[in-house]
Parts: structure tokens; sequence; C-alpha cells
């Protein structure tokens, strides 16, 4: 067999292989003798069929068997010659295919890029760090008891702030009511944002038993697009008003939590841990997101086309999935995923580079950490911990990323890292109001 290899652009390669005849003869001879010995044709016993027939009858097909199998070898056998790591499958271009003639063929693929890394003690990563402080533990345990809230009636007065009130409406655009637009004995908590901004500000400041008549503008991004940014008015009629009325904080508080011995001071004790889990993992993911952009922007590499195709599939996929679309023709547009593709091919290609140069092998111990973890989110906890560790996909996502956790840390304990102290609203978002 004789094989050229040239590179034509960047990391695509040309492989042109020629196979001789006497070769292509001979594996064709092989199979149509592999045939003969099971053949059952009309007129000959099985196993006795001439062999000009078995020729004449299954020759076409045994050549072609016969020549994709020797392309498939031609191309495996050129390519560990060559010491070629292909990035995907090869493009197959024939070139003789004739019989009687040399099998020629061109095999077009890509090769995984060289990949060099810069030293990592040049690399800087400001890692940010939070303290829990007495403040933060109070804001949560008021969170807390705002998820207790409890609504008493109130007369009297006109409608505030934080209050439930309970209403009648109709809204009409252009004078003609609209679906959707009607509602009796509604309940709105005034200040929730869970109404459009000018209905609750017309609410507020209303008694019970009070009407009339308010104007109302959709947002330009309401979700009914029939809607959206038009002028609308409402009728209103209030029909009960409510306060919030939040729990105390006390032993029973406590309690309702599941904390039956300690009281308060148990409780506050138990949501500082929480509270220092939640930024610990907010740290760390931040953290290894710090890592890997620093770590791609010390270190360009070329990356192979077809990885980042498979990347950018499995990034529609998983939307896909998400958004519960089954049908291929309603997948999202590719571009939005090129660079998000190009940055995971990249990570690999870098932290496997890391991990390899390094001999950085697997924590079986951190393994189970994290199988751990997963599990204790169900109330069958030792189950689902089982299904993990017999589920060979499920582990090897696990074992990579743990992996990929422990090349972090040889980065952060090598790397130019400065501390930057945060809060832990700042951290972790609490408090912060949606957008």
């Amino acid at each position: 067999m004789q094989f050229t290899v040239t590179t034509t652009t960047g990391l695509e390669r040309r492989l042109e292989v020629a196979i001789p005849h006497a070769r292509v003869a001979g594996e064709v001879e092989s199979r149509l003798r592999e045939i003969s010995r099971s053949a059952s044709l009309k007129g000959f016993r099985p196993g006795k069929v001439p062999m000009a027939v078995i020729k004449q009858q299954f020759g076409g097909q045994a050549r072609s068997d016969a020549v994709s199998e020797l392309i498939r070898e031609g191309y495996s056998e050129a390519v560990t010659k060559e010491n070629l790591r292909p990035a995907g499958g090869p493009r197959i271009e024939p070139i003789e295919l004739g019989d009687g003639q040399d099998l020629k063929f061109a095999a077009i693929f890509e090769v995984m890029p060289e990949v060099s890394l810069k030293p990592i003690e040049e690399i800087a990563i400001e890692r940010t760090v939070a303290e829990i402080t007495e403040a933060d533990v109070d804001a949560m345990i008021e969170s807390m008891r705002k998820q207790r809230t409890e609504f008493r009636e109130v007369t009297g007065r006109a409608s505030q702030s934080g209050d439930r009130v309970w209403a009648d409406f109709l809204g009409r655009v252009d004078g003609t009511p609209f679906a959707g637009g009607e509602g009796t004995d509604t309940p709105f908590v005034l200040g929730s944002g869970r109404a459009i901004a000018d209905f609750e500000a017309a609410l507020t400041g209303m008694s019970v038993g009070d009407t009339k008549t308010a104007p109302v503008k959709f947002p330009d991004a309401y979700g009914a697009t029939e809607l959206a940014g038009k002028q609308a008015e409402f009728d209103l009629t209030v029909k009960k008003i409510e306060e919030p009325v939040l729990p105390d904080v006390d032993d029973a508080f406590a309690e309702s939590f599941g904390l039956a011995e300690g009281g308060v001071a148990t409780l506050r004790e138990e949501v500082r841990k929480s509270m220092e889990r939640e930024v610990g993992e907010a740290v760390r993911g931040k953290l290894r997101g710090q890592v890997f952009d620093a770590l791609v922007a010390a270190n360009p590499v070329d990356l192979p086309s077809s990885l980042v195709d498979e990347q950018v599939q499995e990034l529609q996929i998983d939307m896909m999935q998400r958004a519960g679309i089954r049908d291929a023709k309603q997948a999202p547009p590719r571009d939005p995923f090129v660079e998000p593709a190009r940055r995971r091919v990249a990570l690999g290609l870098l932290i496997g580079e890391l991990i390899r140069r390094e001999t950085i092998t697997i924590d079986r111990d951190r393994v189970n950490v994290r199988i751990d973890e997963l599990a204790s989110a169900y109330p069958n906890g030792e189950e689902v911990r089982r299904a993990y560790l017999q589920n060979p996909d499920a582990m090897r996502q696990i074992e990579t990323s743990v992996l990929e956790d422990q090349a972090v840390d040889w980065i952060v304990a090598r790397a130019k890292v400065t501390d930057k102290p945060a809060a832990f609203s700042d951290v972790t978002g609490f408090g912060r109001q949606p957008s």
C-alpha cells in the first residue's frame, strides 16, 4: 500500500492511498469463497454452487464490500503509520475504483492541533471571597419570615404597598373588552410586581367599596403580543384589603423549619451553615469560570471545525430538550452557539493537555463525595447513589467534572491569585430583584 499526506488548509489533511489490485482481488476472492460455503441457489445444493455462478450472482456485492473494507483498513493503516490524530471521521473521495485497477482514494479530515501551555505561574486570577456577617443572617431570616407571610383583613383605611387587594376588574382597549381582561374577586399583592405597574398603582390608595376607571399601559414586551404597548382602561372595584402579617422569630418559628430543639439560636446556626455552603458553591463556580477564561485567553489554539460543529449541535439539542422541542426543523439557529462551542472545544483541549502533562489522576474520594452530594437532593438518596454507580455514562460525566475541578485546583495553587472581598448578596444575588 502506498500513501501520501498533504496539508490543505490549517488542520485539514488530504491522505491519498493506493492499494494494489492484487490485494483487492484477493479480498474479493476471499469473500466469494466465504459466500460459496453457504450459498443456496435454485438447482444447486447448498455449498455446491459453482464458483462461476457465485461470481455472476454475488461478484458485484462482494467487490463493493471488499472495497469498503479496504478503504477503512487503508485509511486506518496510513493514519497509524503517519502518527496522525484525526479530530473526526474522514470524507472519502474515490480516485480509482475500477475493476482490474489499483484501488485509489483520498481521505480528507482534520487533525487534532498541537497544544502547548504557557507557564501557569503567569496567569492572573482575581478570587472572590465573602464573609457572612450577622446582618446577612438577619436578612436571610427576614426573607424566611416573608416566605411565611399571612394576610389579615383590614378595614377603615386605603390600600398600600404590601397589601393584598381583592378586586373585580374589566379591561378595554379602544373601548372593546379583550380576552383575559376580566376578573372577579382576584387577589393582587401591591408592590410584588406580578401585575402591570399602572394596574398596581391604580389599586394603591383605594378603599373597600371604591370603584374607578384607570388608564393602564401594557409594557412593550408584554407576553400577549396583541396587547404589547397598547393603552387600555380598567374598571376597578375593591372588594377586600388584607395586610401582611409576619411570624415572630421565636421557638415556634424555628420548629416550623424542622428544628425541634435549640430554638432561635440553632436556627441561626443552621441558616449560617446553609449560607456558607451557598456562598462556597457560588465562589467555586465563579473561580472555575475565571480560571477557564484565563486559560483560554493565555493559550490560543487552532480548533478543528468538526469538533466545533459537534459542540454546536449538542448545545442546540440541549436547548431543544429544555424547551420541549422534538421537531428538528424547529431547532434554534446555529450562530448564537458558535462562540460557546469554540470555548468548550478550546477548554477541552487545554484542560486535557494539562491533565496529561502533569499526570493528574482522578481522586476517587472526590468522586464519591460528588455522588453523595447529588444523591442527597433526593429522598431516596441511597437508591439514587446506586443508580449513579451503575450508569457508565453518568459516572463518566461525574468523573470528568471532578477531574476538571482537580485541574482548576492545580492551576489556582500556582497562578497569581489575588483575593477580592465581596458581600454575600453580591456573590449569590440574594435580595436582587429579577430583571
